[in-house]
This record gives structure tokens, C-alpha cells and sequence, in this order.
């Protein structure tokens, strides 16, 4: 069984296929928890969670509000209650969708929708790899590599995984790195840190995104990263379904 948040039809907000409309499937749970991001919810008891921007879909308090599936035809027929143009984009987010990545109902889904033609793109933190040999169908995906940075607040040795970077990049049909940065963290000691991932996958492009939860947390930190994105070369990324709908959820 896994946990679904919700699920959506939108654009892309980041990455390589901003703008790209695509059907979105965020999965609940997460191996971390990342406060140093500072997005702050009510769970459903009244309690405040500081997390990402994305903490109703981390912190299992939320998990009352999670939606229980128990097999792939049921995400099929998720996917049946939209009017989606042919072969259209399917994005997995969350939280972390690949702590799923042994569960036979993601499999099955996602066995589905490649032979469907779908593009899949997985949103992850790039701690867990796929069994590729067992589940052939993650190879025919692509990876957003959202490796967290120590601004995340979260330990080194949690939040970095060399062998799954390593073997992500080497088996996916396609993937790229996705930092979130703020203003703050811009400094030597960044430089060094995206040097270091990046070498476990020296091949894969580097894109930068303002951190935060709302349309004005992102304008805050977006000049600055601007400027160190065309200082290193980097590609800037912003994050336009915040930019467009603020803080709203599902859109």
C-alpha cells in the first residue's frame, strides 16, 4: 500500500520542463523532514510543522488527511477522471515518492503509463535508488536530483547518498540536479557543496531555485541566486507555481 496527498493537472513549476503541463501525483512520507526550510502548517490537531514547502505531504501528522491506495488500478482510474492530451507529462512528487520504489502498486502504475507513452518525471532527494533490474520501468523515467543542501538543517550523512546519485544518474533514461538555495546560504561553502554532489554525476545539468514557500519568500531569494547562477554557469530555475498561485495547494 502507499500513501496519496493528491493529485492534480498543472504546468511544471521547475526544473528542465517548466511550463510543461503535466499531471501531478504526490505521494505521502518522506525520509526527511528538512525545518531548515522554515515553511510553517497546521496539522489537523492544531500543532505547527516547520518543514518544506510541501510539509502536509512529509510530516505524518498530516497522515489522517493521506489517501490510502492498495492497488495500481486505482491511480488508473485517477488518471481516467481527467481529460489529459495524449502521452501527456506524469510527475511523481511528495514528499518522497521513491520510498515507494519497492512497492509493487508504484510498479505496476508506472509499468502502466510508460506503455501508455507517458513521460515520468520523479521529484526526489536522490537518498533512495530504484531496484532497476527488478522494476525495468524506472529506467524509462526521468530524475529531478533535489539533493538537500546543509541549508536543509538536516545531517550530511542523511541527506547525502553518493551511491544513489551514482546509480540514479547511470540507469535513468534521463535526469539533472535541483538545488533549492536562499539568499543566505550564497557563499564559498556552497560552492563546495554542489561541487561535491555534483561529481557522483558529473554529466548532469545544475539547476538552482529560489527556496521558498510563497510568492514573496521566492522574490526575496531570487536576485541574488540569479547572479550566482550566471557567475557559475548554473541554470536558474524559478518556481512558477508559486510565482503564479502563491502558497496555494494543488494547482
Amino acid at each position: 500500500m502507499i500513501w496519496l496527498v493528491e493529485h492534480f493537472y498543472s504546468i511544471q513549476g521547475e526544473g528542465r520542463f517548466i511550463g510543461k503541463p503535466s499531471l501531478f501525483f504526490r505521494f505521502g512520507g518522506c525520509n526527511m523532514r528538512c525545518e531548515g526550510f522554515g515553511c510553517k502548517e497546521r496539522s489537523p490537531s492544531g500543532e505547527e510543522v516547520v518543514g518544506c514547502d510541501t510539509v502536509y505531504a512529509v510530516d505524518r501528522s498530516f497522515s489522517t488527511q493521506w489517501i490510502p491506495i492498495k492497488s495500481a488500478q486505482e491511480l488508473i482510474a485517477i488518471m481516467q477522471t481527467y481529460e489529459l492530451p495524449l502521452g501527456v507529462d506524469v510527475v511523481f512528487t511528495g514528499g518522497e515518492p521513491l520510498i515507494y520504489a519497492n512497492e509493487t502498486v508504484l510498479a505496476e502504475f508506472l509499468e502502466y503509463l510508460v506503455t501508455k507513452g507517458h513521460r515520468v518525471t520523479f521529484e526526489t532527494n536522490a537518498t533512495i535508488a530504484p531496484d532497476f533490474t527488478l522494476h525495468p520501468a524506472f529506467s524509462s523515467c526521468v530524475y529531478a536530483l533535489s539533493v538537500k543542501l546543509e541549508n536543509s538543517l538536516e545531517p550530511r550523512g542523511k541527506r547525502l547518498k553518493p551511491e544513489a546519485i551514482a546509480a540514479i544518474a547511470a540507469n535513468a533514461k534521463e535526469a539533472f540536479f535541483k538545488f533549492s538555495i536562499d539568499e543566505a546560504s550564497i557563499d564559498a561553502s556552497l560552492d563546495d557543496e554542489i561541487e561535491e554532489i555534483s561529481s557522483y554525476a558529473p554529466n548532469l545539468e545544475i539547476f538552482c531555485m529560489p527556496v521558498g514557500g510563497s510568492k514573496k519568500e521566492i522574490e526575496k531569494n531570487t536576485p541574488a541566486l540569479v547572479e550566482y547562477c550566471k557567475e557559475r554557469g548554473y541554470t536558474f530555475s524559478d518556481r512558477l507555481h508559486i510565482r503564479l498561485w502563491d502558497a496555494n495547494k494543488g494547482v
